[in-house]
């Protein structure tokens, strides 16, 4: 009985797996059969319509879109999270009425702006003509500056402010963050623009 169980067992467990790897073969095909339509679905047509269809901008219209899309400087941004910083730690100082917890929550802002100020100096330098991947590369290594500095200033933070409270250094990180989407909303020509 126990010999015939365990082939009995055995025969079974191969039919599962054989069923099993049956199906995920099926998904395979049926995933392979529809990337394939889903990559041979257009039509040369409408791909040359679509390549048709886009015009450059004359001299006078890139003028004009430049004027009414004027480009602002992120210096700006950076001068509000230092605004926020302070008048979180001002109110923090009066609500509480200890210095310790104004001080915690400018240094929270301040771990977020000096970082921030560090990368507009040093990925935001016009690249030569035709250095578009150094432009790039630039960039991300200095957002990697900018969050592994955010990160050691706040671990930083016991050791450069006594009796710090924590509460009051997350206030200030997030009020310091949020200038990064009041920047979006106070850009110059976005409160005008046409909602679709």
């Amino acid at each position: 009985m126990g010999v015939a169980h365990t082939r009995h067992l055995t025969a079974t467990g191969l039919a599962g797996v054989c069923g099993v790897l049956l199906i995920i073969n099926g998904f395979v095909e049926i995933l392979a059969t529809g990337r394939n339509q889903m990559t041979t679905n257009a039509h040369p047509v409408e791909i040359e319509a679509e390549a048709s269809d886009f015009t450059p901008l004359t001299a006078e219209e890139a003028r004009l879109l430049r004027e009414k899309n004027p480009e602002s400087s992120p210096w700006w941004v950076i001068a509000g999270q230092v605004a926020a910083g302070l008048i979180v730690a001002a109110v923090a100082w009066w609500w509480t009425d200890r210095p310790v917890v104004g001080l915690s929550s400018l240094y929270g802002s301040l771990a977020v702006a000096v970082p921030a100020a560090m990368f507009v100096r040093g990925a935001m330098k016009r690249p030569g003509a035709g250095n578009e991947s150094a432009a790039m590369l630039r960039f991300f290594v200095w957002e990697l500056v900018k969050l592994g500095s955010t990160v050691a200033f706040l671990a930083a933070a016991p050791w450069v402010i006594d009796d710090l409270h924590w509460l009051a250094l997350l206030a200030g990180v997030v009020a310091a963050l949020k200038m990064y989407w009041v920047a979006l909303l106070v850009r110059p020509g976005f409160l005008n623009r046409k909602r679709f």
